[in-house]
């Protein structure tokens, strides 16, 4: 199975949605079980950007979560936000609150469809507005989300 490195997509379904899309060789309850598991989202979700500090996860509705690491050069970026929905193997909703720059939360959905050991990875995000998406896009973190989104199938490949 080889990792195919950089192909998440990003489109603009809407004023106020960031629709990311990526194809992972891997089944969807593995792709599931490192998306879930703290252990697991340490070793993909910073990217190759810089080292994970806290991934605390409560999965389930009303639970919350909080992901955090120091980015090269020192600055902390940090997330946290609640559960919504959870179906397993299959979708979560959750809030998101970028720290720095705290607001209204973001609502994501994130899907995990399968198709012939493929997983279709969706994950919507619905902000307030098309200046808070267009500031999303413009901070650079498509670079990011596509090494985590490697760094993410590479592990689900690995899991058995």
């Amino acid at each position: 199975m080889a990792v195919s490195s950089g192909t998440a997509t990003i489109t603009l379904p809407t004023d106020e949605e960031i629709l990311i899309t990526r194809e992972l060789d891997a089944p969807r309850q593995r792709v599931y079980r490192a998306y879930t598991t703290p252990e697991l989202v340490r070793r993909w979700w910073a990217g190759r950007r810089g080292e994970m500090t806290v991934a605390e996860i409560d999965l389930r509705v009303g639970g919350a979560w909080r992901y955090a690491m120091i980015a090269h050069g020192g600055l902390e970026v940090a997330f946290h936000g609640e559960y919504r929905e959870i179906v397993p193997d299959e979708r979560i909703v959750f809030t998101e609150i970028f720290e720095a720059m705290p607001g209204e939360p973001a609502l994501n959905t994130a899907t995990f469809a399968e198709t012939d050991g493929r997983t279709t990875f969706t994950l919507r995000t619905r902000v307030e507005s098309r200046e808070v998406r267009d500031m999303i896009l413009a901070s650079g973190m498509e670079a990011g989300m596509q090494e985590g989104m490697d760094l993410l199938e590479e592990l689900a490949v690995s899991l058995r």
